[in-house]
C-alpha cells in the first residue's frame, strides 16, 4: 500500500543515515505536477492495433503460471501475432527475486515491450526486469546497502517503464502505479518512481474470470485499504482531494457489498462487477486523489507487510488483521497512526451507502470485513512476534520517517492485539486469501 512519492524526497536512508520527517510545509508532498498514466486500453482485442502504433518489433510475454494456458494469455498472444510480431512467452514457475530479474533481463531487447499477464508479482517483477533491460546499471538501485524497505528511485530514468501491464487479480492497482515489491537479503523492499508506471494497461473480463469470490472480495478491500488510508493518516485538509477519495471508497464499498451478496447466493460474480473494482483499484494507485499529502502516512501497510512476510501469510491477510486495530488507537487519541476527525468523517461518508454499519468507525470496519468474508485470522506466537517487530523497526521505523514516532514496544503491541496467539507454541497457521468464512461473522440485515 502506498501513494505516489515525489522523487526529491530522500531515498528512505541507507544505514546509519536518519531521514527528516516530512515538516508542516508539506516536505516530500506527493506534488501536483505528477503526469497521469494513460487510460486503459479495454478488451484484449485493442492490443495489436496498440502494438501497431508503439511500434516495438520484439514482444516478450511474462506469464503467471496460474494463467499460462488461460484464454487470457492464449489471447494475448493471438494478438501479438495479428500485429505481425512473434511473442517470445516466458512462464514464471521459479525464483523471482533479483538473481532472476537480472538473468531475464539480459535476455531482453532493451527496446522492445514486455507485456506481463499475472497478478502484483508478476507485475512487479515484469516492471523491474524491463527496467534492467532498459538501463544496465539499474541494478544498483535495489541491492545498495540500506536497512530502510522504502527506496525512491531517480527521475533520469524515465517517465515509464516499457511493460504494458495485463492484471489478472483485483486490488493491487500496480498496472497503473508507480511500484513494485521485490526481495532481497530475505526481506521485502518497496521501490517507487514514475519509470516503474506500465506504458500502458490493458483490464479485459477473461483476465480475472477464474479467480475465486474470495478474492474478488480481498481485492476489493485492498482498493478501499489504498484509497482511505492516506486520507485518515494525514491530518491536512485537501477538500478537491478528500471529496474524490470520498466518492472513491463509496463506489468501492458499493461493489464489495455486491460481490458479498452474490457469494451468498452461491452465484457467479458478473464481467460488469469485477472490471469495476479493477478500474477503482487503478484509480487509488494513480496518485491524483493524494497530491498533497504525505507519503508517510500509512503506517499500516508497512508494519502488514513485514508481518506477512515473517509469517509467511498474504498480506491483505495481515492487514484485515491490523487495520481495524490501528483504527481504534488512533480514535483512542493516538495522532500519530492518524487522524480521529478523519476516520469519523470518512465514515459518516461510508455509512451513508451502509446504515447498517455501527457509528464507531473502528466497530463498523470490523462488520464491514465480517460481511464480505475476509478471513482477518492471524496467529503468531512470542517468537515471532519478536521478529516481526525487528523487522518492522529496521524497515520503517528508529528514525526512517514512516514509522519515526513509534517505538518498539508500540510496534510490539500493536501486533499481539492483532493477532491471536499460535496453539502450542505452533508455528503461525497459514492459509492463502482463498480460504474465507472461518470466523463466525455477523451478515448483512
Amino acid at each position: 500500500m502506498t501513494t505516489a512519492v515525489s522523487t526529491d524526497t530522500a531515498a528512505a536512508g541507507g544505514a546509519g543515515h536518519r531521514v527528516r520527517r516530512p515538516a508542516k510545509v508539506r516536505k516530500g508532498a506527493v506534488r501536483p505536477e505528477f503526469i497521469p498514466p494513460a487510460p486503459p486500453l479495454r478488451g484484449i482485442d485493442r492490443l495489436a492495433d496498440w502494438l501497431l502504433r508503439d511500434g516495438a518489433r520484439a514482444v516478450t510475454v511474462i506469464a503467471d503460471p496460474a494463467v499460462a494456458d488461460r484464454p487470457v494469455t492464449t489471447g494475448v498472444l493471438n494478438q501479438v501475432e495479428r500485429a505481425g510480431r512473434t511473442p517470445r512467452l516466458i512462464v514464471l514457475d521459479g525464483p523471482t527475486g533479483l538473481d532472476a530479474v537480472a538473468e531475464t533481463a539480459a535476455g531482453l531487447d532493451p527496446e522492445g515491450i514486455v507485456i506481463a499477464v499475472g497478478g502484483g508479482t508478476t507485475l512487479d517483477f515484469a516492471k523491474l526486469t524491463a527496467l534492467s533491460a532498459r538501463h544496465p546499471h539499474f541494478h544498483r538501485y535495489l541491492t545498495a546497502p540500506q536497512r530502510s524497505g522504502f527506496l525512491v528511485l531517480p527521475p533520469a530514468l524515465g517517465p515509464h517503464v516499457r511493460v504494458l501491464a495485463v492484471p489478472t487479480t483485483l486490488g493491487t492497482g500496480s498496472e497503473l502505479g508507480t511500484v513494485a515489491c521485490f526481495s532481497r537479503d530475505g526481506g521485502k523492499f518497496l521501490a517507487t518512481g514514475s519509470c516503474l508506471r506500465p506504458v500502458a494497461a490493458l483490464w479485459a473480463a477473461e483476465a480475472t474470470d477464474t479467480l475465486p469470490p474470495g478474492l474478488v472480495a480481498d481485492g476489493a478491500l485492498e482498493a478501499l485499504f489504498r484509497t482511505v488510508s492516506p486520507y485518515t493518516g494525514d491530518a491536512t485538509e485537501l477538500p478537491e482531494q478528500d471529496a474524490a477519495v470520498e466518492a472513491l471508497a463509496a463506489r468501492i464499498l458499493v461493489a464489495g457489498y455486491e460481490v458479498a451478496a452474490l457469494r451468498a447466493e452461491g452465484r457467479a460474480l458478473p464481467a460488469e462487477l469485477r472490471l469495476r473494482i479493477a478500474e477503482s483499484s487503478g484509480e487509488s494507485q494513480i496518485g491524483r486523489i493524494n497530491i498533497g499529502r504525505s507519503p508517510y502516512a500509512v503506517k499500516c501497510w508497512a508494519m502488514a507487510n513485514e508481518l506477512s512476510t515473517t509469517l509467511d501469510l498474504a498480506k491483505m491477510r495481515t492487514v484485515a488483521a491490523l487495520w481495524p486495530v490501528l483504527w481504534r488507537r488512533t480514535l483512542d487519541g493516538d495522532t500519530r497512526l492518524g487522524s480521529p476527525d478523519r476516520i469519523h468523517r470518512l465514515w459518516r461518508v461510508l455509512r451513508a451507502g451502509a446504515p447498517w454499519l455501527p457509528d464507531d468507525p473502528a466497530a463498523g470496519l470490523f462488520r464491514l470485513m465480517g460481511d464480505w468474508h475476509i478471513d482477518r485470522t492471524v496467529r503468531a506466537d512470542t517468537g515471532q512476534l519478536a521478529r516481526a517487530t525487528t523487522r518492522i523497526m529496521r524497515g520503517w521505523g528508529a528514525g526512517l520517517p514512516i514509522l519515526d514516532e513509534l517505538s518498539a514496544a508500540d510496534v510490539r503491541a500493536l501486533l499481539a492485539e492483532a493477532t491471536e496467539p499460535a496453539p502450542g507454541g505452533s508455528p503461525a497457521a497459514r492459509g492463502s486469501q482463498s480460504h474465507h468464512g472461518t470466523r463466525p461473522t455477523a451478515g448483512r440485515p
